[in-house]
Protein backbone atom coordinates (compact mmCIF):
# COMPACT_ATOMS: atom_id res chain seq x y z
CA UNK A 1 0.00 0.00 0.00
CA UNK A 2 2.86 2.38 0.83
CA UNK A 3 4.61 1.53 -2.46
CA UNK A 4 1.39 2.15 -4.39
CA UNK A 5 0.88 5.52 -2.72
CA UNK A 6 4.48 6.59 -3.38
CA UNK A 7 4.11 5.66 -7.05
CA UNK A 8 0.94 7.76 -7.22
CA UNK A 9 2.83 10.69 -5.75
CA UNK A 10 5.67 10.21 -8.23
CA UNK A 11 3.24 10.10 -11.13
CA UNK A 12 1.49 13.26 -9.96
CA UNK A 13 4.77 15.15 -9.60
CA UNK A 14 5.91 14.16 -13.09
CA UNK A 15 2.66 14.46 -15.05
CA UNK A 16 2.26 18.22 -15.22
CA UNK A 17 3.62 20.46 -17.97
CA UNK A 18 7.28 21.27 -17.16
CA UNK A 19 7.87 24.70 -15.68
CA UNK A 20 10.21 27.17 -17.39
CA UNK A 21 13.83 27.01 -16.18
CA UNK A 22 14.43 28.80 -12.87
CA UNK A 23 16.48 31.99 -12.90
CA UNK A 24 20.16 31.43 -11.95
CA UNK A 25 19.58 33.04 -8.54
CA UNK A 26 16.79 30.62 -7.58
CA UNK A 27 17.73 27.96 -4.98
CA UNK A 28 15.29 25.54 -6.61
CA UNK A 29 16.32 23.59 -9.70
CA UNK A 30 13.98 23.08 -12.61
CA UNK A 31 11.54 20.20 -11.96
CA UNK A 32 13.00 16.82 -12.76
CA UNK A 33 11.30 14.43 -15.13
CA UNK A 34 10.11 12.41 -12.14
CA UNK A 35 10.00 12.86 -8.39
CA UNK A 36 12.45 10.70 -6.40
CA UNK A 37 11.15 7.22 -5.72
CA UNK A 38 12.17 7.18 -2.05
CA UNK A 39 10.82 10.32 -0.44
CA UNK A 40 11.34 10.11 3.30
CA UNK A 41 7.94 9.99 5.10
CA UNK A 42 9.48 12.27 7.74
CA UNK A 43 9.85 14.99 5.11
CA UNK A 44 6.26 14.51 4.00
CA UNK A 45 5.09 14.72 7.62
CA UNK A 46 6.98 18.00 8.01
CA UNK A 47 5.40 19.29 4.80
CA UNK A 48 1.83 18.39 5.81
CA UNK A 49 2.26 19.98 9.24
CA UNK A 50 3.36 23.29 7.70
CA UNK A 51 0.66 23.03 5.01
CA UNK A 52 -2.04 22.63 7.66
CA UNK A 53 -0.74 25.19 10.15
CA UNK A 54 0.62 27.70 7.56
CA UNK A 55 3.00 28.69 10.33
CA UNK A 56 6.48 27.22 10.84
CA UNK A 57 6.58 27.82 14.61
CA UNK A 58 3.25 26.08 15.26
CA UNK A 59 4.13 23.23 12.90
CA UNK A 60 7.49 22.71 14.65
CA UNK A 61 5.78 22.61 18.06
CA UNK A 62 3.23 20.11 16.75
CA UNK A 63 6.04 17.81 15.56
CA UNK A 64 8.23 18.38 18.63
CA UNK A 65 10.99 19.75 16.38
CA UNK A 66 13.18 22.81 16.51
CA UNK A 67 12.05 25.34 13.92
CA UNK A 68 15.47 25.23 12.22
CA UNK A 69 15.20 21.45 11.84
CA UNK A 70 11.74 21.76 10.33
CA UNK A 71 12.94 24.42 7.88
CA UNK A 72 15.83 22.14 6.83
CA UNK A 73 13.40 19.29 6.18
CA UNK A 74 11.19 21.52 4.03
CA UNK A 75 14.19 22.77 2.02
CA UNK A 76 15.38 19.19 1.52
CA UNK A 77 11.94 18.12 0.28
CA UNK A 78 11.86 21.07 -2.11
CA UNK A 79 15.28 20.06 -3.47
CA UNK A 80 14.23 16.43 -3.86
CA UNK A 81 10.95 17.31 -5.62
CA UNK A 82 12.61 20.04 -7.67
CA UNK A 83 9.93 22.59 -6.86
CA UNK A 84 9.07 25.34 -4.40
CA UNK A 85 6.28 24.25 -2.08
CA UNK A 86 5.67 27.37 0.04
CA UNK A 87 5.67 31.12 -0.45
CA UNK A 88 7.29 32.62 2.64
CA UNK A 89 7.08 36.27 3.66
CA UNK A 90 7.72 37.97 6.98
CA UNK A 91 3.97 37.99 7.59
CA UNK A 92 2.60 34.73 6.27
CA UNK A 93 3.21 31.32 4.75
CA UNK A 94 1.11 29.96 1.89
CA UNK A 95 1.20 26.96 -0.42
CA UNK A 96 2.36 27.32 -4.00
CA UNK A 97 0.42 25.61 -6.78
CA UNK A 98 2.89 22.68 -6.56
CA UNK A 99 2.42 22.57 -2.80
CA UNK A 100 -1.36 22.36 -3.28
CA UNK A 101 -0.83 19.55 -5.79
CA UNK A 102 1.49 17.61 -3.49
CA UNK A 103 -0.64 17.82 -0.34
CA UNK A 104 -3.36 15.20 -1.09
CA UNK A 105 -0.74 12.69 -2.25
CA UNK A 106 1.42 13.31 0.82
CA UNK A 107 -1.59 12.72 3.06
CA UNK A 108 -2.35 9.43 1.32
CA UNK A 109 1.26 8.26 1.64
CA UNK A 110 1.32 9.09 5.36
CA UNK A 111 -2.03 7.41 5.96
CA UNK A 112 -0.75 4.26 4.25
CA UNK A 113 2.49 4.45 6.25
CA UNK A 114 0.55 4.73 9.53
CA UNK A 115 -1.76 1.89 8.55
CA UNK A 116 1.22 -0.34 7.74
CA UNK A 117 2.83 0.48 11.09
CA UNK A 118 -0.37 -0.36 12.96
CA UNK A 119 -0.88 -3.62 11.05
CA UNK A 120 2.52 -5.02 12.03
CA UNK A 121 2.62 -4.11 15.68
CA UNK A 122 3.17 -7.32 17.68
CA UNK A 123 1.03 -5.98 20.53
CA UNK A 124 -1.32 -3.06 19.88
CA UNK A 125 -0.21 0.02 21.77
CA UNK A 126 -2.66 1.70 24.17
CA UNK A 127 -5.54 3.48 22.46
CA UNK A 128 -5.67 7.12 23.63
CA UNK A 129 -9.33 8.11 23.95
CA UNK A 130 -10.30 11.75 24.42
CA UNK A 131 -13.51 12.07 26.46
CA UNK A 132 -13.74 15.87 26.18
CA UNK A 133 -14.91 16.50 29.76
CA UNK A 134 -15.44 14.29 32.84
CA UNK A 135 -18.87 12.95 33.72
CA UNK A 136 -20.40 12.84 30.25
CA UNK A 137 -21.67 10.04 27.97
CA UNK A 138 -18.25 9.17 26.45
CA UNK A 139 -17.10 7.93 29.88
CA UNK A 140 -19.93 5.37 29.83
CA UNK A 141 -18.87 4.27 26.34
CA UNK A 142 -15.26 3.89 27.48
CA UNK A 143 -16.23 1.83 30.54
CA UNK A 144 -18.19 -0.62 28.38
CA UNK A 145 -15.43 -0.76 25.75
CA UNK A 146 -12.93 -1.77 28.43
CA UNK A 147 -15.26 -4.62 29.39
CA UNK A 148 -15.51 -5.73 25.75
CA UNK A 149 -11.72 -5.61 25.21
CA UNK A 150 -10.16 -6.52 28.58
CA UNK A 151 -6.83 -7.51 27.02
CA UNK A 152 -6.27 -4.08 25.46
CA UNK A 153 -5.42 -0.79 27.10
CA UNK A 154 -7.74 2.15 26.50
CA UNK A 155 -6.39 5.31 28.11
CA UNK A 156 -8.61 8.32 28.84
CA UNK A 157 -7.64 11.88 27.90
CA UNK A 158 -9.56 15.15 28.36
CA UNK A 159 -8.91 17.63 25.56
CA UNK A 160 -12.09 19.76 26.04
CA UNK A 161 -13.20 20.50 22.50
CA UNK A 162 -13.37 18.41 19.32
CA UNK A 163 -11.49 20.88 17.12
CA UNK A 164 -8.61 20.93 19.58
CA UNK A 165 -8.74 17.16 19.91
CA UNK A 166 -8.58 16.71 16.13
CA UNK A 167 -5.37 18.74 16.01
CA UNK A 168 -3.90 16.33 18.56
CA UNK A 169 -5.34 13.37 16.67
CA UNK A 170 -3.80 14.31 13.33
CA UNK A 171 -0.47 14.92 15.06
CA UNK A 172 -0.63 11.36 16.47
CA UNK A 173 -0.90 12.37 20.12
CA UNK A 174 -4.40 10.92 20.65
CA UNK A 175 -6.42 8.40 18.66
CA UNK A 176 -10.13 9.11 19.07
CA UNK A 177 -12.44 11.76 20.43
CA UNK A 178 -16.13 12.57 20.81
CA UNK A 179 -17.99 15.67 19.72
CA UNK A 180 -19.91 17.48 17.02
CA UNK A 181 -18.39 16.02 13.86
CA UNK A 182 -20.60 18.16 11.59
CA UNK A 183 -19.17 21.33 13.16
CA UNK A 184 -15.65 20.59 11.92
CA UNK A 185 -14.15 22.20 8.86
CA UNK A 186 -14.80 20.15 5.71
CA UNK A 187 -11.07 19.78 5.14
CA UNK A 188 -10.68 18.16 8.57
CA UNK A 189 -13.69 15.89 8.06
CA UNK A 190 -12.07 14.57 4.88
CA UNK A 191 -9.22 13.19 7.01
CA UNK A 192 -11.45 11.55 9.61
CA UNK A 193 -13.94 8.74 10.05
CA UNK A 194 -16.88 8.97 12.42
CA UNK A 195 -19.74 7.01 13.96
CA UNK A 196 -22.84 8.79 15.23
CA UNK A 197 -23.37 8.04 18.93
CA UNK A 198 -26.31 10.04 20.29
CA UNK A 199 -28.41 13.16 20.40
CA UNK A 200 -27.65 15.11 23.58
CA UNK A 201 -30.30 17.45 24.93
CA UNK A 202 -28.95 20.92 25.53
CA UNK A 203 -29.28 22.87 28.76
CA UNK A 204 -28.28 26.13 30.38
CA UNK A 205 -26.29 26.53 33.61
CA UNK A 206 -27.51 29.49 35.68
CA UNK A 207 -26.39 31.14 38.92
CA UNK A 208 -28.54 29.52 41.60
CA UNK A 209 -30.28 32.85 42.34
CA UNK A 210 -30.97 33.71 38.69
CA UNK A 211 -34.66 34.58 37.97
CA UNK A 212 -34.92 31.54 35.67
CA UNK A 213 -33.32 29.13 38.15
CA UNK A 214 -36.65 28.34 39.84
CA UNK A 215 -38.06 26.84 36.64
CA UNK A 216 -37.64 23.09 36.04
CA UNK A 217 -37.06 23.82 32.33
CA UNK A 218 -36.12 27.03 30.51
CA UNK A 219 -37.91 27.93 27.27
CA UNK A 220 -35.51 29.39 24.74
CA UNK A 221 -37.71 32.47 24.49
CA UNK A 222 -37.07 33.17 28.18
CA UNK A 223 -33.37 33.70 27.39
CA UNK A 224 -34.10 36.57 25.00
CA UNK A 225 -31.98 39.54 26.03
CA UNK A 226 -29.41 37.34 27.80
CA UNK A 227 -25.84 36.75 26.70
CA UNK A 228 -24.92 33.10 27.12
CA UNK A 229 -21.37 31.79 27.30
CA UNK A 230 -20.67 29.19 24.60
CA UNK A 231 -16.89 29.04 24.38
CA UNK A 232 -16.38 32.17 22.27
CA UNK A 233 -12.67 32.82 21.83
CA UNK A 234 -11.65 29.26 22.72
CA UNK A 235 -9.84 27.89 19.65
CA UNK A 236 -10.40 24.32 20.87
CA UNK A 237 -14.21 24.55 20.75
CA UNK A 238 -15.37 26.56 17.69
CA UNK A 239 -17.80 23.75 16.77
CA UNK A 240 -19.66 24.43 20.06
CA UNK A 241 -19.72 28.22 19.55
CA UNK A 242 -21.05 27.66 16.02
CA UNK A 243 -23.81 25.39 17.36
CA UNK A 244 -24.82 28.10 19.84
CA UNK A 245 -24.83 30.79 17.15
CA UNK A 246 -27.15 28.69 15.00
CA UNK A 247 -29.46 27.99 17.94
CA UNK A 248 -29.60 31.61 19.12
CA UNK A 249 -30.05 33.13 15.67
CA UNK A 250 -33.34 35.02 15.46
CA UNK A 251 -34.21 34.41 19.11
CA UNK A 252 -32.70 37.54 20.63
CA UNK A 253 -30.05 35.58 22.54
CA UNK A 254 -26.47 36.79 22.37
CA UNK A 255 -23.20 34.92 22.71
CA UNK A 256 -21.15 36.14 25.66
CA UNK A 257 -17.67 37.47 24.84
CA UNK A 258 -14.54 35.44 25.63
CA UNK A 259 -13.97 34.76 29.32
CA UNK A 260 -11.27 32.96 31.32
CA UNK A 261 -11.53 29.19 30.91
CA UNK A 262 -12.62 27.71 34.23
CA UNK A 263 -10.93 24.38 34.95
CA UNK A 264 -12.28 22.49 37.96
CA UNK A 265 -15.33 22.89 40.19
CA UNK A 266 -13.95 25.66 42.39
CA UNK A 267 -12.81 27.75 39.42
CA UNK A 268 -16.22 27.28 37.79
CA UNK A 269 -17.95 28.45 40.99
CA UNK A 270 -15.69 31.48 41.25
CA UNK A 271 -16.14 32.55 37.61
CA UNK A 272 -19.90 32.00 37.79
CA UNK A 273 -20.16 34.11 40.96
CA UNK A 274 -18.03 36.86 39.44
CA UNK A 275 -19.53 37.11 35.95
CA UNK A 276 -23.01 35.59 36.52
CA UNK A 277 -23.21 34.64 32.87
CA UNK A 278 -25.45 31.70 31.85
CA UNK A 279 -23.49 28.87 30.24
CA UNK A 280 -24.69 26.64 27.39
CA UNK A 281 -24.22 22.94 28.24
CA UNK A 282 -25.81 19.51 27.83
CA UNK A 283 -28.20 17.94 30.33
CA UNK A 284 -25.59 15.38 31.51
CA UNK A 285 -23.12 18.09 32.54
CA UNK A 286 -22.07 17.34 36.14
CA UNK A 287 -23.46 19.58 38.93
CA UNK A 288 -21.38 22.64 39.73
CA UNK A 289 -21.40 24.59 43.03
CA UNK A 290 -23.30 27.88 43.09
CA UNK A 291 -25.31 27.05 39.97
CA UNK A 292 -28.22 25.02 38.63
CA UNK A 293 -28.62 23.21 35.32
CA UNK A 294 -31.93 23.50 33.49
CA UNK A 295 -32.93 21.72 30.23
CA UNK A 296 -33.85 23.98 27.32
CA UNK A 297 -37.26 23.54 25.70
CA UNK A 298 -39.63 25.02 23.11
CA UNK A 299 -38.05 23.61 21.00
CA UNK A 300 -35.77 21.01 22.57
CA UNK A 301 -32.31 21.75 21.10
CA UNK A 302 -30.05 18.79 20.42
CA UNK A 303 -26.28 18.53 20.21
CA UNK A 304 -25.13 15.66 17.92
CA UNK A 305 -22.37 13.54 19.45
CA UNK A 306 -20.13 11.30 17.32
CA UNK A 307 -17.10 9.12 17.88
CA UNK A 308 -14.31 10.45 15.63
CA UNK A 309 -10.95 8.96 14.60
CA UNK A 310 -8.36 9.58 11.89
CA UNK A 311 -8.71 7.67 8.64
CA UNK A 312 -6.73 4.46 8.43
CA UNK A 313 -6.66 3.81 12.20
CA UNK A 314 -6.91 0.11 13.02
CA UNK A 315 -7.00 -0.98 16.67
CA UNK A 316 -9.00 -3.56 18.68
CA UNK A 317 -9.78 -0.80 21.20
CA UNK A 318 -11.43 1.28 18.48
CA UNK A 319 -13.56 -1.72 17.50
CA UNK A 320 -14.59 -2.06 21.15
CA UNK A 321 -15.48 1.63 21.40
CA UNK A 322 -17.66 1.43 18.30
CA UNK A 323 -19.41 -1.70 19.58
CA UNK A 324 -19.93 -0.15 23.02
CA UNK A 325 -21.43 3.03 21.56
CA UNK A 326 -23.83 1.04 19.38
CA UNK A 327 -24.82 -1.28 22.23
CA UNK A 328 -25.50 1.47 24.76
CA UNK A 329 -27.19 3.63 22.14
CA UNK A 330 -29.64 0.87 21.27
CA UNK A 331 -30.38 0.14 24.93
CA UNK A 332 -30.78 3.76 26.04
CA UNK A 333 -32.43 5.16 22.91
CA UNK A 334 -29.53 7.53 22.27
CA UNK A 335 -30.23 7.75 18.55
CA UNK A 336 -33.90 8.62 18.99
CA UNK A 337 -34.69 12.20 17.98
CA UNK A 338 -37.64 13.71 19.93
CA UNK A 339 -40.47 15.08 17.83
CA UNK A 340 -40.29 18.84 17.36
CA UNK A 341 -36.66 19.03 18.43
CA UNK A 342 -34.11 21.43 16.95
CA UNK A 343 -30.93 20.53 15.06
CA UNK A 344 -28.67 22.61 12.80
CA UNK A 345 -29.77 22.46 9.20
CA UNK A 346 -27.79 20.26 6.80
CA UNK A 347 -25.62 18.84 9.59
CA UNK A 348 -23.12 16.26 8.21
CA UNK A 349 -22.72 12.90 9.92
CA UNK A 350 -26.25 12.41 11.24
CA UNK A 351 -28.42 9.30 10.78
CA UNK A 352 -31.40 9.68 8.51
CA UNK A 353 -34.23 11.44 10.32
CA UNK A 354 -37.55 9.60 10.62
CA UNK A 355 -40.29 11.06 8.47
CA UNK A 356 -42.52 13.61 10.17
CA UNK A 357 -39.79 15.39 12.14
Amino acid sequence: MVIHAVLLLNAAMSSSVPSPPSPPSSPFPAPASAAPRDLDPRLLRAFTAVAEELHFTRAAARLYLAQQALSRDIRRLERETGTELFVRTTRQVSLTADGERLLPYALRVLAAHDELTEAFRATPRPLLVDLNSPGLAPEEVLRRARELAPDHELMARYESGLTGAVREMLAGRIDTSFGRYGGLDAGLRARLDSQFVRYERMAVILPDDHPLAARPEVPLAALAGERVYAGAGNDRTPEWTDLAARLFDGRGIGIAPPAPLAVGREEFRRIMAKHRTPVLAVVDFPPMPGSVLRPLVDPVPLSPLSLVWRKGLRHPGLDALRSAAAEIGAREGWRHRPAGSWLPEDEPGLPAAPQGL
